[in-house]
């Protein structure tokens, strides 16, 4: 049975207000410009200047307050005022990638959004619902990963580390071959669909015709109100951050990789002393593969 309502937002309240932005009414939207293109300006702004600069009223900007979790404007200001003095003790050397960009530059853009990325996924991934994936995906006797794209790439990594432990797992990209695997998953199966942006037709129509046959839906995404989160049985959520020239879908992809190990490792600690075997097992049988020297002996 699918969730009727989605998982609120949790960690920082910056990473919450992008992970709303999207479910936002529109005046709401700029409410949220505003406050995520000047954390420490808006924190020292009434509530009457902050609605003049976001050209609405001062109803909507409780309202925006309400739909990331602070209980009213004074609080909102409180959360700003305290982390906007945390980020300014971070070196900053992030930022949107310009054409004029040193290769230098790029590197450590590149580098800052990545690392940001996997600490502010960590922040707010929601454990208990992640320990309800782990319990889910050790004692299934099958798993359908859906993803395109990019995230296509996260669902064969999550395949091949679940078959290193004896989890039986099928990544399909092919809208297709998702349906009509799908189609043949039943109650206590797990299906798990992977998408940034929590809007891709494709992975979503998977996830349905897999909740339709009883499976456990997961759903992998930055936005927990995405139409995605709402098809799923539990939501796990990431925070990565998308700028001009893609390196947000870089980092995005980074995020949900960091939660896709988070899954694997918890899932090998459910299934112990087996998964030591297998994964003793699968490394015996490719090490012959490999050149031998000097390099330390280890698996890819």
């Amino acid at each position: 049975m699918t969730s009727v309502t989605s998982p609120e937002p949790t960690g920082p309240l910056l990473v919450r207000v992008r992970a709303v932005m999207p479910a936002l009414a529109p005046a709401e939207q700029r409410v949220a410009n505003a406050v995520l293109a000047d954390p420490g300006g808006v924190a020292a702004m009434t509530i009457s200047e902050l609605a003049e600069v976001a050209s609405t009223s001062e109803t909507t900007v409780i309202r925006f307050c309400k739909q990331i979790g602070v209980p009213g404007y004074p609080q909102l200001r409180l959360q700003l005022a305290a982390q906007s003095a945390t980020e300014s003790m971070r070196p900053e050397v992030g930022g949107d990638i310009e054409p004029g960009d040193s290769l230098a530059d790029v590197v450590g853009k590149v580098a800052f959004a990545d690392e940001r990325a996997v600490r502010e996924t960590a922040q707010q991934l929601d454990v208990d619902a992640l320990a309800k994936v782990v319990a889910a995906v050790a004692k299934a006797p099958r798993v359908d990963l859906y993803g395109s794209a990019a995230s296509s790439f996260v669902a064969l990594d999550l395949q091949q580390k679940l078959h290193r432990i004896r989890r039986v797992a099928f990544a399909w990209s092919d809208v297709h071959v998702a349906l009509t695997s799908a189609a043949l998953l039943g109650e206590g199966d797990v299906a798990i669909g992977i998408s940034h942006t929590g809007t891709t037709v494709e992975v979503i129509e998977a996830l349905e015709e897999a909740a339709r046959h009883g499976a456990t839906t997961v759903a992998v995404t930055n936005f927990p109100r995405s139409p995605l989160a709402h098809t799923a049985d539990l939501v796990l959520t990431t925070a990565a951050r998308e700028t001009t020239y893609r390196s947000g879908a870089m980092s995005s992809r980074i995020a949900q990789l960091t939660v896709i190990d988070c899954l694997f490792i918890g899932v090998a600690q459910l299934v112990l002393p087996d998964a030591q075997k297998a994964l003793e097992a699968t490394a015996n049988a490719v090490r012959r593969h490999r050149v031998k020297g000097p390099v330390n002996d280890q698996q890819n």
